[in-house]
């Protein structure tokens, strides 16, 4: 027979016992809620993913730095009339890429002659842009900030009007312990923000941690992937961030790509290899955006392909073979890229 005393230290164990697992249950509830809420603040290196090429101990992610750089993203006042954010040609709903528009939209109007692409992962970039234009994350913003198509400002116009506001001297003072506005500063916390973009979360990461399992179609088109285009979008970032002549053109007079920034003739019509990941979210496709949909792309690739002196040596004999029912299966598995996290995570929402 049980004593008492025995019996009520049973109890007393069992009431603590159940009192730290409502705790651990309602800090758990609490993270995740203010994760969904946007108070956190993080960088990461999803299972499976290189290390990154930019260095985040130079620039540690803090939340004022974030929220700074949140700020700036989608402020209009960075450019020359302040009708254009950086957000304006960057929209999460479509992966931070410029929804169903072939080419990026800037001031009075303007038209830039290459579609915006998305912005996800880009910590791991080595460069940026259609042409690789760009080697810097901390870098990146100049270009479209300076465009004279884009947002046509110039930074020091810019921060004139940051130093004139009557919130940014505070928010730079507290994210930088400084209230001096500079261009460093600004970049940084832009940096912080646009690096803090992961993508990682999609059907497809899931099945390749065995916590989601593919349809019939879906492993089909996953093994099609595998064996057709993987040579150039390198899993897990999708991008082997290289730049390739696809066959798109045969004279690249109106825009020749790589070859813009190397001056290298063996390097006209290449263009980055962009990643696959939220593909179909982004479109319309390839850097002019022509192409309005996957079938289009597809068609392409199995008989659209335009012979020239710098095509890609995998392209020089001809495109793909696909039937219709393999290009339905490929389909079927880019559309296990999108990650629904990613693009209604509220971290990355315009600040109310």
């Amino acid at each position: 027979m049980m004593q008492p005393g025995f019996k009520n230290k049973e109890m007393k164990k069992n009431r603590l016992l159940i009192s730290f697992a409502l705790l651990i249950l309602i800090g758990f509830t609490a993270c995740k809620k203010s994760e969904e809420s946007g108070s956190q603040v993080y960088f990461y290196i999803p299972d499976g993913f290189p290390e990154p090429v930019y260095k985040f101990q130079n620039n540690p992610i803090t939340p004022a730095g974030f929220e700074l750089g949140r700020k700036l993203f989608y402020d209009p006042v960075l450019s020359l009339d302040s009708t254009i954010s950086c957000g304006s040609c960057h929209q999460q709903y479509a992966a931070f890429a410029h929804g169903d528009h072939n080419l990026s939209h800037g001031i009075n109007g303007l038209l830039g002659n290459r579609n915006s692409p998305p912005m996800f992962n880009i910590a791991w970039f080595p460069n940026f842009m259609w042409d690789g234009g760009v080697n810097h994350l901390e870098v990146q913003p100049l270009a479209p900030i300076t465009n004279p198509v884009e947002m046509g400002e110039s930074m020091s116009n810019v921060l004139l009007k940051l130093k004139r506001s009557s919130t940014y001297p505070n928010m730079f003072k507290q994210a930088f312990g400084s209230d001096t506005i500079t261009t460093q500063a600004t970049m940084r916390a832009m940096a912080q923000f646009m690096g803090a973009m992961i993508s990682a979360n999609s059907k497809y990461d899931k099945f390749l941690k065995g916590e989601a399992s593919f349809s019939t179609l879906e492993m089909n088109g996953l093994q099609l992937f595998r064996t057709h285009c993987e040579s150039c979008h390198k899993e897990p970032l999708l991008t082997d961030m290289s730049f390739r002549n696809n066959g798109l053109d045969a004279n690249f007079n109106a825009d020749p790509g790589r070859a813009l920034i190397s001056t290298l003739p063996q390097d006209s019509g290449l263009f980055r290899v962009p990643s696959l990941r939220n593909i179909v979210l982004t479109y319309p496709y390839m850097h002019d955006g022509r192409f309005k949909n996957l079938n289009d792309v597809l068609n392409h690739y199995t008989s659209g392909i335009v012979q020239s002196s710098t095509i890609d040596p995998m392209f020089a004999s001809g495109g793909i073979t696909l039937n219709a029912q393999e290009k339905s299966e490929i389909i079927a598995f880019l559309n296990t890229l999108t990650d629904f996290t990613f693009i209604s995570n509220s971290r990355f929402k315009e600040s109310q």
